[in-house]
């Protein structure tokens, strides 16, 4: 077993990375270092992921924000990719997923990774099965082995954390099915694995086969984001007993996984409505001892196409102010289509709006802050200041400048009638 993140904290050596984030996050090296030692933050760092600028995910750090991109078979442009890729970059992601289903799998990964200074996720069963099908005539033909070999490929590479769904076990699909769900499976790796599954009446290699995972894991240091393959995909659906069995067996694997210092975070639902969030939150954390948690979400409403990013950004705040750590950005085009490079722009634009909100929440000093000197902005009239403070300032910068010369000192919405300017020429003359 190589030396982990997880493995040298556990030892007391700190390391490039955690020097690093403790930096970003105003912590005290030695405080990280304890909570990754623990298992309670990851620091997704392949250790052939070169120009990597680390980021931290757990307890006690800045809620983080992912973007997916990636290819269809529909549609397989990389140049489009590396347009979305620089989009979630300047529009402030923490980390990036490329789950690309069509094309030359590997070029566009290998061709993202080098592009991207952040950390970046993959979801491998994608690739195994989808080269099965091309190459085999079908997934039900992919074997553990075409699973492992992908996984030991996309780690060569320098793929820092990687989605694997060990919970779609045969009780789960079971307990699936004794549930009779509205939306049954929604996560693709998890339709996969279950295809295979039902079809061989086998167990799933990557829960049967954990220690072979955790060993490819290990050497290259990938974090492990252990998948909600049932996780809900309907509000109806939500915190039932399919999801519930997938989480304890999670919580289970993630004790396993600390123990060979594999670094480990769990991800979690989907459509959950407003009065299950802060339950879900709590039982994750519970049930996994702490580990991170990482969610897709949740949506709040399934009634949003074309908003989305709304209805997860209004989940994903409740559930960060709950203590998840890791927020998956949705974009206006789920559940439609693929998202353009303004989808992806917009959708982390949202969620990082949920993520900020709660850390205001918490009381985080640096959200405070800047919220605060925001107001102060406004009460002073100061729109440079305001426009720089705000999460997206180039749209700020253009709301504004679509405000006639008339119109320097205050804004269009109230004009010579602006509350604030009232008030303190009248404060002026007392």
């Amino acid at each position: 077993m190589a030396d982990t993140q997880m493995a040298k904290a556990k030892k007391g050596e700190l390391t490039p990375e955690m020097e690093a984030v403790a930096l970003q996050e105003g912590l005290e090296p030695e405080a990280l270092m304890e909570k990754v030692a623990s298992g309670r933050a990851v620091i997704p760092a392949n250790v052939n992921h070169r120009g990597l600028t680390p980021r931290g995910i757990g307890e006690g750090l800045r809620v983080k924000v992912n973007a997916n991109i990636g290819t269809s078979s529909d549609q397989t442009d990389l140049e489009e990719e590396l347009r979305k890729l620089e989009a979630a970059l300047e529009a402030g992601t923490d980390t990036v997923m490329d789950l690309s289903t069509g094309g030359d799998l590997d070029q566009i990964r290998r061709k993202i990774l080098e592009r991207c200074p952040l950390p970046l996720g993959t979801v491998p069963i994608y690739q195994a099965a989808i080269e099965a099908a091309e190459r085999k005539g079908g997934i039900i033909f992919m074997t553990p082995d075409d699973i492992f070999k992908v996984i030991e490929r996309q780690a060569q590479d320098g793929v820092d954390f990687m989605t694997v769904h060990c919970g779609v076990t045969l009780a789960s699909l079971e307990r699936l099915r004794r549930q009779g769900r509205i939306t049954d499976i929604v996560s693709r790796g998890g339709a996969f694995l279950a295809t295979w599954m039902i079809y061989h009446g086998k167990e799933n290699p990557l829960y049967e086969q954990f220690d072979r995972l955790l060993e490819i894991a290990s050497r290259y240091d990938v974090t492990l984001s252990l998948g909600d393959g049932l996780r809900p995909g309907s509000v109806a659906d939500a915190t039932d007993r399919p999801q519930l069995q997938e989480l304890i067996f999670l919580g289970e694997l993630a004790e396993e996984a600390w123990e060979e210092n594999v670094q480990v975070m769990i991800e979690g639902p989907g459509h959950v409505p407003l009065d299950q969030v802060a339950a879900n939150i709590q039982l994750q954390k519970r049930i996994c001892k702490g580990a991170p948690f990482y969610v897709l979400g949740p949506l709040v409403t399934d009634i949003a196409s074309g908003y989305d990013h709304i209805a997860c950004a209004i989940g994903g705040a409740i559930a960060a102010y709950w203590g998840a750590d890791f927020l998956c950005y949705v974009t206006p085009a789920e559940h439609l289509r693929l998202p353009t490079p303004e989808d992806v722009r917009e959708g982390v634009i949202a969620t990082r709006i949920a993520a900020h909100a709660a850390e205001v929440a918490r009381r985080r000093p640096s959200a405070w802050q800047r919220d605060l000197e925001m107001s102060q902005a406004r009460k002073a009239l100061d729109w440079d200041t305001q426009i720089r403070l705000s999460i997206d300032p180039e749209k700020a910068r253009k709301y504004r400048e679509q405000s006639p010369p008339s119109t320097d000192e205050v804004c269009t919405m109230c004009g010579k009638f602006c509350a604030i300017k009232l008030v303190k020429d009248f404060l002026k003359r007392g």
